[in-house]
């Protein structure tokens, strides 16, 4: 239960910047559309996971918020250069 609180902001932020990240394709099929959310919800999720677990590492506690202010900056950083390179 604890590996699941400690992990979830990270997939979270990822569930939620996953359909800005991927873009919407106008003439892409919805089950093409739902793979490309699930691969940036994937690269996300294991990003932040990473972030989490180095922020843990790091400052021997969980719940800093120098490491949620990492794992914002770096999961939102890597999504904002997903989108920019779909364009």
């Amino acid at each position: 239960m604890h590996a699941i609180d400690l992990l979830l902001p990270a997939w979270g932020l990822a569930v939620l910047l996953a359909p800005w990240a991927a873009g919407r394709r106008r003439a892409a099929p919805w089950g093409a559309q739902a793979a490309a959310w699930g691969r940036v919800v994937l690269v996300l999720g294991a990003l932040g996971s990473a972030v989490l677990l180095a922020g843990l590492w790091w400052s021997g506690r969980d719940g800093r918020m120098a490491t949620y202010a990492a794992l914002v900056t770096v999961v939102g950083t890597v999504a904002g250069l997903w989108r920019a390179r779909r364009r």
